[in-house]
């Protein structure tokens, strides 16, 4: 293999000419011959026996030539690609340009990562949240805490309330015809849950056992029934039995029962620590997407759009990996959702975009600041990864491509990167805003609403 030329061509776009010798290609040439002669017919002589100068001369000289070149190309390719130092982000369209018995002659274009500018990426102004645990939220966390420990009584000595989970029957009618997937005996519903159309629980409320009463809504505009959509509606129902959440004292028993702690001081020191850990993970996320944010903004250079392309392909298939451990596939997420593959590419190319932009942007700080890595940090990377996976770190290593090494030392190295830019930025710790204050108040979004409980595979899709 010889690499004739290299030449930049415009847009990230590159172009290697590659000749292949007679030394490589004759040999190819009669690997190809004994492959297919066994499948050729030559009058006069058996199946498969006939002298190679005789088939070449009925079906012409270069009949093995096609197979020759592409059992010899790609690794020809391949050697060019690593003398000219390149790395391809897209498959290379190849062109034959010359073939004869001395060899062959082909040109490879494709698109490389670009050459990206990176400036001023040391003393960033960024500002990272003083993370603190709120009477609000330690309470919040008892409660829930609480409420997994409840135990649900029953109800027979007052009116339905907000907070009850009520058994009813019901049939919904709209114009006085009774409508499909509007009929139900036997639901729990909790009060207060928002499970049901808007006005619909609050009208239970104040009803007693056994009663029978009539529930008077209107579907909502997007309601994802179009018949129904907008329509009034009466529901004949029938409250059968009520319940409620019965809570545990909140004292030193409550503490053992739920924990490996005796009393509740301890649990609540407990509580405290594990939140204050959340929040500082969170207070640490936020301040690395500053500073990538930043670090996008001083970046100059055009991204090939097949590097995007090819990065919301990747996200499609990690969200196809993630509805498979969900019983899901993606065929049968799109039925669910009335979507298709074109419209999730289209909704992760902004997210995608900002992804290759920043790794762009981290290598190129890598190279400039000359970050390396040392084989025992590649040891300790594979030895999570083998944790993670629950297998022998030595097994793994078996399983892992050559190329994967190269791909682990280019992953450490980014890292190595942004760690340098938090280093090296300059940080201004404040107080967390209020809750108030970080979540300006709202229009909710119109959620889809049903008087049907919703399947797993719904929950998976919505």
């Amino acid at each position: 293999m010889k690499l004739v030329e290299s030449n930049k061509l415009e847009n990230s776009r590159h172009e290697l000419i590659i000749s292949v010798g007679a030394e490589e290609f004759k040999p190819a040439v009669d690997k190809a011959f004994k492959q297919n002669i066994k499948k050729i017919s030559i009058p006069g002589f058996r199946k498969g026996k006939a002298p190679r100068s005789v088939v070449e001369k009925m079906f012409g000289e270069g009949v093995f030539y096609e197979d020759a070149v592409n059992a010899l190309y790609p690794e020809a390719y391949n050697k060019a690609l690593d003398e000219a130092g390149l790395e391809p982000v897209d498959r290379a369209d190849i062109e034959i340009t010359e073939c004869n018995a001395e060899g062959f002659t082909f040109k490879a274009t494709f698109t490389v990562k670009p050459e990206v500018s990176v400036k001023d990426y040391k003393g960033i102004k960024a500002e990272k949240v003083v993370a603190t645990v709120s009477d609000e939220e330690m309470e919040g966390e008892l409660t829930r805490l609480r409420e997994q420990a409840g135990r649900m009584i029953d109800i027979d000595d007052r009116a339905a309330q907000e907070g009850d989970t009520a058994n009813i029957n019901f049939e919904g009618f709209a114009d006085g015809v009774a409508f499909e997937g509007g009929k139900g005996e036997n639901y729990p519903l909790i009060l207060g849950a928002g499970q049901f159309i808007p006005g619909f629980e609050e009208q239970i409320v104040g009803k007693a056992i056994g009663e029978e009463f009539d529930v008077n809504v209107t579907f909502p505009e997007e309601y994802h029934a179009p018949e129904l959509a907008g329509k009034p509606a009466t529901f004949k129902c029938k409250l059968n039995s009520l319940k409620m959440r019965e809570l545990p004292e909140l004292d030193d028993e409550f503490a053992k029962d739920i924990s490996e702690f005796d009393t509740l001081e301890e649990l609540k020191k407990d509580i405290s620590a594990k939140i204050l850990e959340r929040k500082e993970e969170r207070a640490k996320a936020d301040l690395e997407n500053d500073l990538v944010s930043a670090i996008i903004e001083k970046m100059e250079g055009e991204i090939p759009q097949v590097m995007i392309d090819n990065r919301c392909e990747d996200m499609v298939q990690d969200f196809g990996y993630r509805l498979q451990s969900q019983g899901l596939n993606l065929e049968t997420y799109f039925q669910y959702t009335n979507s298709n593959v074109d419209a999730m590419k289209a909704s992760f190319a902004e997210q995608a975009t900002r992804q290759v932009k920043v790794r762009l942007a981290l290598e190129k700080i890598a190279e400039l600041e000359a970050l390396t890595v040392a084989d025992e940090e590649v040891e300790e990377y594979i030895a999570n990864m083998a944790k993670d996976y629950g297998m022998d770190v030595a097994k793994l290593k078996e399983l892992l491509p050559a190329s994967e090494t190269k791909n682990i030392v280019e992953e450490l190295k980014v890292q190595k990167a942004i760690d340098l830019v938090r280093e090296n930025a300059k940080v201004t710790e404040v107080a967390a805003k209020s809750e108030k204050e970080a979540k300006p108040a709202k229009k909710p979004a119109a959620k889809k609403t049903s008087t049907k409980k919703t399947t797993k595979k719904e929950e998976a899709a919505e």
